[in-house]
């Protein structure tokens, strides 16, 4: 007996064919009838396959006669069209499909994950919250002189402002060693015992005078403010979309979520369930919007004594503020330490992943090399996908590499695409934006905006394809499930890319650092820290490289959303010891 699966990819073949038979011979034009006589004559030849594969004639129908019919009826061949049309078919096997259902089990998943990370912890004034001038550091059995390569640990006991010890953990702490005159940094290791106290500690990688630094970036009850907060509401950057409209422009409130009344502009990503949306303009088509930008609404969702914890005065406090800096000698200096393999996808990843030195990145786990971009990059594409910070990378790639030309791709606005172009060593390199949301408050076009799933599902990969993906810092200002999802779904693009061609590179460049003082509840590097440590979970099960963008700003210090080129020089070497 045939199965019911087999019955629905017959009445699928049967109704695509009526459908097309019937409007074919009352619809087109002669001249059509005879240039589509051999697609109908390959159709019943093939007519045999379709007992074994129906897919076969699924997309043999949909490539042929839909395309063909679609341009006849003089209709625009777009995606929505063509997914409309096809979603009675079967699904390709290389091309799977995650539900919406499914999708919403992952991400609940990842936020019950975050949410024990993050405990609820109100406070009813702010002296009983994590005080940086009350909290005790101590070093763990001092030196006076310290060996390279030897471990420093540092004890914290946390006090609120009235000297009283704290009984729980949860602060948001960044440690950090540096000799500025050596160019050297390093980030430290910070183990919350979930009880007022948490053990720091330091490698200690160079030899000279080092600075140890510990900063109470927010207490523990700002962090869990900071997160009940970003669950509550989408309107702390608000839209405004522009449509054109003849000659001149409309411009309409835009968001992630709107409730209104009123009639909207659903601009929905029907396979993933990513949607913007825009209040219609009257007498203008949804169609019509071509430009975006944004800017901050005045609310908020913390108390007003929330607040006060992210005022200037209280982010960012040193706790070691009193302490010298510690001797570092090259002791044993007759034993060599071996040195590391070199980097390559599914190294471990450790804490610290590294420290800069003379103002080069130096990882743990494996060893980098100076590398000849030209060279190593001959013969391949790279795409660059995301926000600013991977578009830094772009700009890098045009002021090193002399005979890299960008070409014009006729686009205008802030976040337009860079396309550059080496002829004779065959390199083509790219930059696009991502899709919404992007906080900009000059214009910027959307006419070619899409999502990264959809770029990466374009492209055919091989050994010579390079993908750098990169985001994050556009969406701190909303509720974290809306970057988990954009996460997931380009995990299932990748996934669906290393399918079909294993040998593509995917590397992700985790987040930034950025300035420590800007406007805590939309952009706090907490929200970064989340995000970072979300992306590395999502994309911990495939074959991509990690560049730890967040511990590599760290070591330098840089507390710049835009580093400078020297960190994104050091970042870019990484990734040429990826793929060369």
């Amino acid at each position: 007996m045939p199965s019911s699966a087999q019955h629905h990819e017959k009445r699928c073949i049967l109704l695509l064919l009526i459908i097309t038979l019937t409007t074919w011979n009352r619809i087109l034009p002669k001249n059509f009838k005879e240039e589509t006589h051999s697609s109908n004559t390959w159709w019943l030849q093939s007519k045999a396959l379709t007992s074994s594969s129906p897919q076969f004639l699924c997309m043999g129908l949909n490539n042929v006669y839909t395309l063909k019919l679609w341009t006849a009826l003089k209709l625009p061949i777009s995606l929505p069209h063509w997914n409309f049309f096809m979603k009675s078919c079967p699904e390709a096997p290389l091309n799977p499909v995650v539900s919406p259902r499914k999708t919403e089990l992952r991400i609940k998943k990842i936020m019950e994950k975050l949410d024990q990370l993050i405990p609820n912890r109100p406070f009813t004034h702010v002296t009983s919250t994590t005080s940086a001038k009350q909290s005790r550091a101590t070093i763990l059995n001092p030196q006076d002189t310290y060996c390279r390569g030897d471990q420093l640990d540092v004890l914290l006991e946390v006090k609120d402002h009235l000297g009283r010890r704290k009984q729980y953990g949860g602060d948001f702490l960044r440690a950090r060693m540096s000799s500025p005159a050596l160019k050297a940094g390093a980030s430290g290791k910070v183990t919350d015992f979930n009880n007022g106290t948490y053990l720091v500690s330091f490698t200690l990688f160079w030899a000279g005078k080092v600075s140890l630094s510990l900063l109470l970036i927010h207490p523990s009850e700002g962090v869990s403010a900071l997160w009940r907060a970003r669950k509550q509401g989408y309107d702390r950057v608000i839209f405004t979309g522009q449509f054109a409209n003849g000659t001149s422009q409309v411009n309409s409130d835009c968001a992630l979520f709107l409730n209104s009344s009123t009639e909207l502009c659903e601009y929905l990503d029907t396979r993933d369930q990513e949607a913007f949306y825009c209040v219609k303009p009257q007498h203008v088509p949804c169609a019509a919007l071509t430009h975006m930008r944004s800017k901050n609404k005045n609310v908020s969702y913390l108390s007003k004594q929330e607040r006060s914890l992210f005022e200037r005065s209280n982010v960012g406090v040193e706790i070691m503020e009193k302490f010298d800096a510690i001797t570092v000698s090259n002791c044993n200096t007759e034993k060599t330490a071996p040195v590391p393999k070199k980097c390559k996808f599914g190294m471990t990843s450790t804490v610290p992943s590294g420290h800069v030195w003379k103002d080069t990145w130096n990882p743990v786990s494996c060893s980098l090399a100076p590398i000849e971009m030209k060279e190593c990059l001959k013969g391949k594409f790279v795409y660059l996908l995301g926000d600013s910070t991977i578009r830094q990378w772009m700009e890098y790639f045009k002021s090193s590499i002399n005979t890299l030309k960008s070409v014009d791709l006729h686009e205008t606005g802030k976040f337009q695409h860079q396309f550059g172009v080496d002829l004779d060593k065959n390199i083509k390199i790219q930059w696009q934006k991502h899709g919404y949301p992007l906080v900009g408050s000059l214009n910027f076009s959307v006419k070619e905006i899409e999502y990264l799933a959809r770029v990466i599902d374009r492209i055919g990969g091989e050994k010579n394809t390079i993908i750098v993906i990169s985001l994050g810092q556009h969406f701190r200002p909303f509720p974290i499930d809306v970057f988990i999802q954009r996460a997931l779904n380009i995990h299932d693009a990748v996934q669906r890319l290393l399918l079909r061609s294993p040998d593509t590179m995917v590397i992700i460049k985790a987040e930034n650092i950025r300035e420590m003082h800007n406007d805590a509840e939309r952009f706090s590097d907490f929200h970064g820290y989340i995000q970072y440590l979300a992306i590395k979970d999502i994309f911990q099960d495939l074959n991509v490289g990690i560049i730890d963008a967040w511990d590599i700003t760290i070591a330098y210090g840089t507390n710049d959303v835009h580093p400078p080129q020297s960190v994104v020089k050091n970042q870019i070497n990484i990734m040429l010891n990826f793929i060369c």
